[in-house]
C-alpha cells in the first residue's frame, strides 16, 4: 500500500488523474512484465519503485511536452515491453494505440497485457518501421509517435516521422544533453518534413535519472523513399 501511495505521490506531480481501476491495471501490468520477464529478456528494471520511476512515470511523462488529451492516435515504435504505449492507454483510455516491434514474442506477450487489462483500440505490429512506414493504413495516419527506442536521433526521425500525420508530432525519449545530437540530426529532420520543437529537460521525480523530450513536429508530407530500406537509416543516417 505505502508503494501505491508513492505512485500517486508521483502521478500527482504530472497533474495526471487515475481512478483505483487504472492503478489496479498498472500493479497487473507490473506483475505480468515480471513474470514475463523470467522467461524472456523484457526489462533489468524489476523492483516495483524502480519499474513505476522508470518506466511508468518515465512514460507518463511526455505530458510535459504534449497535451494528451489533445491527442487522439499514437504509434509507439520499437515498444519493447510496451513502453510508453501501454502506461499511455492506461492514463489515456480514449487514446487509440499501434504498439509496433520486430519481435514477435514481445508482440504475443503484449497481446496477453491488453486481453487481461481489457484494453480497447490497441493494436499490435509486428515488423520493421521501415516497412510498416510505408504501408498506406499507418502511413501518415498519427497524431503522435512516441519512442523510448535507443538510436541516434537522425535514425529515428527517418523511423518515426513517416507515421505522423502533418500537423502531428513525434516525441523521442532521450537522456541527458540532446543539443549536439540535434544539431547533427537538423538536416533529417528537415528532408523528412520535420522542425524541432522545444527540447523539454527534467529529472523524473525522486530520482536522479536525467529525461529529454525532443518533440519534432511533422510540417510537411515526407517523400515517398523514406524511410529507406530495412538497415539502412542506421547505417547511413541522412
Amino acid at each position: 500500500m505505502e508503494l501505491i501511495n508513492t505512485f500517486e505521490s508521483k502521478i500527482d506531480t504530472l497533474h495526471i488523474e487515475l481512478s483505483k481501476e487504472q492503478y489496479s491495471q498498472y500493479v497487473t501490468y507490473y506483475n505480468m512484465v515480471v513474470e514475463k520477464n523470467k522467461v524472456m529478456n523484457l526489462t533489468g528494471i524489476t523492483e516495483f519503485d524502480e519499474f513505476i520511476d522508470k518506466h511508468y512515470i518515465d512514460s507518463l511523462s511526455i505530458v510535459n511536452a504534449v497535451d494528451m488529451t489533445r491527442v487522439n492516435s499514437i504509434i509507439d515504435v520499437g515498444t519493447g515491453a510496451g513502453f510508453p504505449g501501454i502506461p499511455l492507454k492506461i492514463a489515456f483510455p480514449h487514446l487509440k494505440i499501434t504498439l509496433l516491434d520486430s519481435l514477435n514474442k514481445r508482440i504475443n506477450f503484449l497481446n496477453e497485457v491488453i486481453e487481461v487489462l481489457g484494453l480497447q483500440n490497441v493494436e499490435t505490429c509486428h515488423g520493421r518501421a521501415e516497412d510498416f512506414g510505408h504501408r498506406k493504413e499507418y502511413r501518415e495516419q498519427y497524431d503522435l509517435c512516441a519512442s523510448r527506442a535507443v538510436a541516434n536521433l537522425s535514425t529515428l526521425t527517418e523511423y518515426c516521422l513517416p507515421f505522423v500525420k502533418v500537423g502531428g508530432q513525434f516525441v523521442s525519449y532521450k537522456s541527458g544533453n540532446v543539443d549536439n545530437e540535434l544539431k547533427e540530426s537538423s538536416k533529417a529532420i528537415k528532408i523528412l518534413g520535420g522542425e524541432a520543437g522545444k527540447v523539454c529537460s527534467f529529472v523524473l521525480p525522486g530520482t536522479d535519472f536525467a529525461r529529454t523530450l525532443v518533440p519534432i513536429k511533422k510540417i510537411k508530407m515526407t517523400g515517398n523513399k523514406y524511410p529507406r530500406k530495412a538497415g539502412t537509416p542506421s547505417k547511413e543516417p541522412l
